[in-house]
């Protein structure tokens, strides 16, 4: 098992429940093919660099997690399929040096409470709807 990292962006236009279930669906994703999500982070609606499928802005959202190297193709494949995901981007973390990288990053988002990653989806849900 290797630890892998993953920034998904989520089309803007969805509602709270909509991109719910699409993170729903992506994590479903990772541990259908036999991953282990060890964190999330939930980095709320932003400001792209540049528009995406005519989108100015996209939800963001970063999940850490453990799973087979064999298993990612499938995972980045079915990404590419779901047509409520702008961009993904997978990273694997190798070395000791990158795995004690992923180790802190995993700690510092798992200081965010629940209730707190629960808050900025509907903040940013009621920011694009005005």
């Amino acid at each position: 098992m290797r630890h892998y990292e993953n920034l998904v962006i989520v089309k803007p236009t969805l509602t709270e429940e909509e991109i719910k279930n699409t993170l729903a669906i992506v994590e479903e994703f990772i541990t259908s093919n036999g991953g282990e999500i060890i964190a999330r982070d939930p980095m709320g609606m932003k400001k792209l660099a540049y528009p995406i499928e005519k989108n100015a802005r996209g939800y963001f959202y970063v999940i850490y997690y453990k799973i087979a190297p064999s298993a990612i193709s499938e995972i980045e494949r079915r990404f590419r399929i779901n047509e409520e995901i702008l961009r993904f981007v997978t990273m694997k973390y190798d070395t000791k040096r990158e795995i004690k990288a992923w180790n802190d990053m995993v700690e510092k988002t798992k200081k965010v409470t629940p209730a707190a990653s629960t808050a900025v989806v509907a903040e940013n849900t009621e920011e694009v709807a005005s």
